[in-house]
């Protein structure tokens, strides 16, 4: 445990950001896991909306910080590789 007044307010700050990089995570996931059912459906035209969306959610978190920029990019096309396989 913290003993030192600037570690203690180190804890509560990094305990903040914690917080908002979760979310910024689950909400991305959540478009991806979207995007993903509609595969699994054959929706090929309602997978590209979602993909859409996803897309910019996907580069929103790496602007943050939270996803690096290789690894976005590697989900979004392994994502349109999956719509492409849509038959």
């Amino acid at each position: 445990m913290a003993n030192t007044k600037s570690a203690k307010g180190k804890i509560r700050e990094i305990s903040k950001k914690t917080d908002v990089n979760k979310s910024v995570r689950n909400r991305y996931r959540t478009y991806i896991k979207r995007v993903e059912l509609n595969i699994v459906k054959g929706d090929k035209a309602m997978a590209q909306k979602a993909l859409k969306s996803a897309e910019s959610e996907i580069m929103s978190a790496v602007s943050k910080k939270i996803l690096h920029k290789n690894t976005a990019s590697r989900k979004i096309s392994r994502l349109v590789g999956q719509i492409k396989s849509i038959k």
